[in-house]
């Protein structure tokens, strides 16, 4: 029961978090509007790559069980405010794009093969790529934004979409549900491959 209550809570969060996604842009290029707190929180959730990615997350956190159903959303934020600070004062990092979109493609795979790596194995992997998402974050900071208040918002933001893929893969506790969060998964990759081969 109290499982049960675990997840309807994710789901609700999640719900609200959707609520601020009215529509599916892509990151790139996209008018976030505004600054500060709000133009963070909205940032993730306007770009469908940064979206699968993050849902991804949790879903892998899932099939690895505890601790890694935790430690992977709570290393993923904060990895990814480092990538975002070097966004901000323009560190160069080469191939953004093409961290996030194979981010997709290999942390959907993890869901979709159920690979349950060592737990530090699982963190570099998903540190990696949180640099990426987090660059692509804060190099999009709106002028005159408030930096901490922007890089806050995108923070929570993301960690909400962690929370949507936990609560969608508590369904891995039924057989059903295992493959319909392995077939997640597999979309997911997918997803992240035309992303990476520029069709999306």
């Amino acid at each position: 029961m109290a499982s049960m209550k675990n997840g309807a809570a994710a789901a609700s969060i999640c719900m609200i978090a959707m609520c601020f996604a009215n529509s599916a842009l892509a990151h790139a290029g996209a008018d976030h509007g505004g600054g500060g707190f709000a133009s963070g929180f909205t940032h993730p959730l306007l770009g469908p790559d940064h979206v699968i990615a993050m849902v991804a997350v949790g879903l892998w956190g899932v099939f690895l069980g505890a601790p890694a159903i935790w430690v992977l959303p709570i290393v993923f934020p904060l990895v990814m405010a480092l990538g975002g600070a070097f966004g901000m004062i323009g560190v160069p990092i080469r191939g953004v794009e093409v961290g996030i979109a194979m981010s997709a493609v290999i942390l959907g795979m993890c869901v979709t093969l159920a690979l349950k790596p060592p737990l530090w194995m699982a963190a570099i992997v998903v540190g990696v790529f949180a640099i990426f998402h987090g660059y692509a974050h804060g190099a999009e900071m709106p002028i005159a934004s408030d930096a901490a208040s922007y890089a806050l918002g995108f923070v929570i933001a993301t960690g909400l979409l962690h929370l949507c893929g936990i609560a969608f893969g508590s369904l891995a506790r039924w057989p059903v549900g295992k493959l319909a969060v392995r077939a997640a998964g597999l979309l997911i990759a997918v997803a992240g491959g035309f992303y990476l081969s520029g069709l999306a």
